[in-house]
C-alpha cells in the first residue's frame, strides 16, 4: 500500500545507545574544512517548522508564508497530546486510534504530523552548536517553504511545483523536498516536471527521499530525472526493507544512514530518534551543502550537477551481506570521503583548523577511501564530472552577478547568485474575473441592468460572463472594480493588474477577450485562448473562493492575443507565400493543430521560466512554424514532438532559446527524423524570433 507522505513512515526508535552524525564515515574530517557557508541556501519543502526550538536559535533560518494557502492555527495542547501519544510504546494502529480520539479533527492531526516531520528534518541540517541537536551544515542559510497544510495539499503536484518555483526564485542552491507522492509510472504532472527542469537548469540540486513503501515502489519527485534520490540503511549497514528502489532510482539513488537519527520536536526541547528515508535524505542534503560550501571556499561557484555527480559516482556498491537483493542499494552507499576526492581531486584529510584550509589546501592524514564501483578508490565509472566541477587553480573570488533586481538580490549582495530567475511572464490560458467579496458581487448586481429572456425580464446576473462583459463594455471604468484572472483550464493562476499609461486599453482588451470567450464556438468572434505578457510581483490577492494567487502587472496590450486554433491556423496558412494544394493544406492544418494543442494541453505551464516563455511564444507565433511544417509535410512527414533548449548562440544582452520541431515518417519507421529549429529571444517583456529556420536529420 502506498503512503501519501513520508511522515506516515517516520518511526520512533527507543534505544539508549545510538550513533550520532559524527559516526558517518568521513564527516568529522569534512567538518574540519567547513560547517557550511551562509552564501549557500537550502530550501526545505516540508511542513511548517517550529522555529522557536532552542536548536534553531542563532540559525540563518526563515519560514515563508506561501501565496497559495492559509496556515492552520494549532493549539499547543494538541501538539503536546500528539507528542505524548507518538512517543509512547504503543504500536502503530493503537497510536493512530489514540491520536484520533485525542485530536478528532483529521486536518489538525495531519498538520501537526507535518510540523513534527519538518522540525526533525530541519534540525538535522541547521541545528546549532551546543544545543540539543547540532546539525550537519548549521552555518548555511535555510528557507522553510511549507508545501501545504494537510496531506492532500502537501502532495498536490501543483503546490509542489509552486514551492519549487518559489525556492528557485528565492535563490536556493539546494532544494530538499520531503514530499513522497505515490507514483506507478515514473512520470509526473507536466507542471511539476517543468518546475524541476527549471530548477536544474538554474543550477539547483534537488534532493528527495525514495519513500518507505517496502519494495519496488516510486515517489514524486524522487523518481523524476535529475533528482538526488535517497534511500535508508540501518546502523549495521544493512538496507531497510521498507526503503523503496527500482526504476529511475537505480540511476540516481544512493543509500544513507536512516536509523536512530536524533532530531528536534515541536513544543519541547526534548529530542527524539527516528528512522526512515525521511531521516536519511537530510544527511545527503546537508553534506551536499558542505560540498558546495567547499566549492566557494576554493574560489569556484557552486556547481549543483558537479556535487550530484560526485555523490553518485563515489557511492559504494552493496554486497549480499548488506541485502539479499543488492538492487535495493541502488547505486550504493553514501561515501563522504569519495565524493570529496572526486570534487577536489585530493584525498579527504583532517585540517589543523578551519582557517588552514584556505582554497582547499589540506593537511596530512588522508582518509582511506572504500573501493568504488570500478575497483578504484571511491569512484563510479558510470559518469564523469564536468570541468566546472573540478577545483579552480587560482585565487578567483566567488562570482558576483549584476542583473536586473529580482528576489535573488539578497544573494547577489552576498557575493553569489545561486540561480538566475526572471519575473517576466508570458502565459497561455483563458481570461476570467472574480469579485473577491460577496459585497463587491452584490454591488455589481445592483448596478447591472435587467435582462429580457423570451419576453420575461430578470435581474442582472454578475456570475454570467456574457452579462458582465456587456456591462463592462458599456461602463469601462467598472473594469477596475473586478479582479481579472488568467486561468489554465478552470483554475485561476494569476490576478491580472493593468498599470501605467495604457491601463484603459488593457482593460478594454481584457473585456474583449472575456466577450469572445462567451461566444458560441462556431462564431467568428469566439476566443478559445489568450496570451498574456507582464511582470510577476510579490503581491497576492484573495479570490471569492478563498484561493490566494499572485498578481501579474500588465504594462501594455502588446503580447495580449486572443484566438481560436482554427483561425490561427488559417492566418498562418495565408502567410505562406507559396501555392499549397488542398491535400497538402489539410495535412499542414492537421500537423499544426496537433502542435498547438500539444503545447496548450500537454505542456501547459506557468509561463515564468525562460524556457516556458519561449515555448508559449512559439505557439502564438504559428506563422514561422507554418513555413517549417509545410516543408516537412511536403516530404510526407508528420509532427512528432517539440523541444526547447538554451541556444548556444545569441546576440549581446539577449536571452535566446531554440525551439525544435521534430517530424517523422509514419510509413517508414527506419527513416531519419527531421528537426527544424527557430530561435526565440525572451529577454524583453515581448519575446521575438531571431534569424531563419534551420533544419537537419537525426537518427530515430
Amino acid at each position: 500500500m502506498y503512503t501519501q507522505f513520508c511522515i506516515l513512515d517516520f518511526t520512533r526508535i527507543n534505544l539508549d545507545i545510538v550513533p550520532d552524525f559524527a559516526d558517518i564515515p568521513g564527516l568529522t574530517k569534512l567538518w574540519t574544512h567547513t560547517r557550511g557557508d551562509p552564501r549557500i541556501t537550502v530550501a526545505l519543502l516540508d511542513g511548517p517548522i517550529d522555529l522557536e526550538r532552542g536548536c534553531f536559535q542563532g540559525a540563518n533560518l526563515t519560514k515563508v508564508q506561501t501565496y497559495w494557502q492559509q496556515p492552520v492555527e494549532l493549539d499547543p495542547k494538541d501538539i503536546d497530546n500528539y507528542r505524548e501519544i507518538q512517543n509512547s510504546d504503543h504500536k502503530g494502529e493503537i497510536i493512530q486510534a489514540k491520536l484520533q480520539q485525542a485530536i478528532p479533527d483529521e486536518l489538525t492531526r495531519q498538520v501537526i504530523g507535518e510540523v513534527f516531520h519538518a522540525t526533525h528534518v530541519c534540525s538535522n541540517i541547521f541545528g546549532q552548536p551546543d544545543t540539543p541537536v547540532e546539525g550537519i551544515a548549521h552555518q548555511c542559510r535555510g528557507i522553510n517553504i511549507p508545501i501545504g497544510y494537510g496531506h492532500d495539499h502537501s502532495i498536490d503536484p501543483i503546490n509542489l511545483a509552486r514551492a519549487i518555483n518559489l525556492a528557485v526564485e528565492l535563490g536556493a542552491n539546494i532544494i530538499h523536498c520531503a514530499v513522497c507522492r505515490p507514483n506507478q509510472t515514473g512520470r509526473g504532472h507536466e507542471v511539476l516536471e517543468k518546475a524541476l527542469w527549471q530548477a536544474q537548469t538554474n543550477n539547483v540540486l534537488v534532493v528527495a527521499p525514495t519513500g518507505n513503501n517496502r519494495g519496488e515502489c516510486w515517489c514524486l519527485p524522487a523518481i523524476l530525472p535529475g533528482v538526488m534520490s535517497v534511500g535508508a540503511m540501518k546502523d549495521n549497514g544493512k538496507i531497510f526493507k521498507f526503503s523503496n528502489w527500482g526504476g529511475k532510482y537505480q540511476e540516481q539513488g544512493i543509500i544513507a544512514p536512516g536509523e536512530n537519527v536524533l532530531g528536534a520536536q515541536p513544543g519541547t526541547e526534548e529530542t527524539v530518534r527516528q528512522k526512515g528515508t525521511s531521516c536519511a535524505a537530510p544527511m545527503v542534503t546537508a553534506i551536499a551543502a558542505l560540498l558546495m560550501s567547499l566549492q566557494l571556499q576554493r574560489g569556484a561557484s557552486p556547481d549543483a550537477e558537479g556535487v550530484r555527480a560526485a555523490l553518485i559516482n563515489s557511492a559504494i556498491p552493496c554486497t549480499s551481506e548488506d541485502s539479499e537483493e543488492t538492487e535495493r542499494c541502488m547505486l550504493g552507499k553514501l561515501n563522504v570521503a569519495g565524493a570529496y576526492q572526486l570534487l577536489t581531486g585530493k584525498p579527504l584529510a583532517t585540517a589543523v583548523a578551519s582557517t588552514a584550509t584556505e582554497l582547499g589546501h589540506e593537511q596530512a592524514g588522508s582518509e582511506p577511501l572504500p573501493v568504488g564501483r570500478n575497483g578504484v578508490e571511491g569512484t563510479n565509472p558510470k559518469r564523469s564530472l564536468t570541468d566546472s566541477s573540478l577545483p579552480e587553480q587560482n585565487n578567483q573570488q566567488p562570482t558576483t552577478t549584476t542583473t536586473q533586481p529580482t528576489a535573488t538580490t539578497q544573494l547577489i549582495t552576498q557575493g553569489i547568485t545561486a540561480s538566475a530567475s526572471s519575473n517576466l511572464v508570458y502565459v497561455l490560458g483563458t481570461v476570467n474575473y472574480d469579485f473577491g467579496t460577496e459585497a463587491r458581487r452584490d454591488s455589481f448586481k445592483q448596478l447591472m441592468p435587467p435582462v429580457t429572456v423570451n419576453g420575461n425580464q430578470f435581474p442582472g446576473n454578475p456570475d454570467d460572463a456574457g452579462q458582465i462583459s456587456d456591462y463592462i463594455d458599456a461602463n469601462l471604468y467598472e473594469a477596475r472594480s473586478l479582479i481579472w484572472t488568467l486561468n489554465i483550464e478552470l483554475t485561476p493562476i494569476y490576478a491580472l493588474q493593468p498599470v501605467g499609461a495604457f491601463a484603459d486599453e488593457i482593460y478594454e482588451t481584457l473585456q474583449n477577450m472575456l466577450a469572445g470567450a462567451t461566444e458560441a464556438k462556431d462564431h467568428e468572434d469566439y476566443i478559445e485562448r489568450v496570451s498574456i505578457t507582464g511582470r510577476l510581483t510579490k503581491k497576492t490577492i484573495k479570490l471569492f473562493s478563498g484561493q490566494i494567487i499572485p498578481v501579474v502587472k500588465i504594462y501594455s496590450p502588446r503580447g495580449m492575443y486572443g484566438w481560436t486554433v482554427n483561425t490561427l491556423i488559417d492566418s498562418a496558412l495565408q502567410s505562406v507565400n507559396v501555392e499549397i494544394e488542398e491535400a497538402q493544406g489539410d495535412a499542414i492544418r492537421k500537423s499544426l493543430k496537433s502542435f498547438l494543442q500539444h503545447i496548450y494541453y500537454d505542456l501547459r505551464n506557468l509561463g515564468q521560466s525562460n524556457r516556458d516563455r519561449a515555448l508559449n511564444f512559439a505557439a502564438t507565433n504559428a506563422f514561422q512554424a507554418t513555413a517549417t511544417i509545410s516543408e516537412a509535410v511536403a516530404l510526407g512527414m508528420e509532427w512528432h514532438s517539440v523541444e526547447v533548449e538554451k541556444s548556444p548562440f545569441c546576440r549581446l544582452h539577449s536571452n535566446c532559446w531554440d525551439v525544435k520541431l521534430k517530424f517523422f515518417d509514419p510509413e517508414n519507421s527506419l527513416r531519419a527524423k527531421k528537426v527544424y529549429r527557430f530561435t526565440i529571444d525572451v529577454s524583453d517583456l515581448m519575446p521575438v524570433t531571431l534569424g531563419t529556420v534551420r533544419s537537419w536529420s537525426v537518427p530515430k
